[in-house]
């Protein structure tokens, strides 16, 4: 149902080399470059990414309670994006790690959570054997 997320930044370039390097992560790449406005994601694939200067002119601001998760295929890559993150300019938010007891089925839900560099929240998720 969703085509694709779009996150707040007040400098497109620093966000551009954040979103840069998840989405080399995640096996994609620039699906839109303008020079306000830049969306990250494949056009037959799932839900894309993008990054946008606000359309009224006024400051981005991040929205409480506002995040937004990106499925990984395994915990490896749970890590590898948090790491990524935080080696783009990225905080913080949660180390990797289970969240929570397993299931009926021994899966538990496995995120890390971070902050981009203009503060808006995302995480990396799956659900993984317990």
């Amino acid at each position: 149902m969703i085509g694709y997320v779009t996150l707040g930044t007040n400098d497109l370039p620093r966000a551009a080399k954040f979103y840069d390097a998840i989405a080399a992560e995640m096996g994609v790449g620039r699906m839109m470059d303008f020079e306000t406005f830049i969306a990250w994601g494949a056009w037959d694939g799932g839900a894309g990414i993008a990054a946008t200067k606000p359309f009224d002119g006024k400051e981005a601001t991040v929205g409480n309670g506002t995040m937004v998760a990106i499925e990984a295929k395994d915990k490896d890559q749970v890590h590898r994006l948090y790491d990524i993150a935080l080696a783009h300019g990225g905080t913080d938010e949660g180390a990797p790690g289970p969240r929570g007891e397993s299931d009926e089925n021994g899966k538990v839900f496995y995120a890390s959570y971070f902050r981009d560099p203009d503060g808006n929240k995302l995480n990396a998720f799956l659900m993984a054997d317990a």
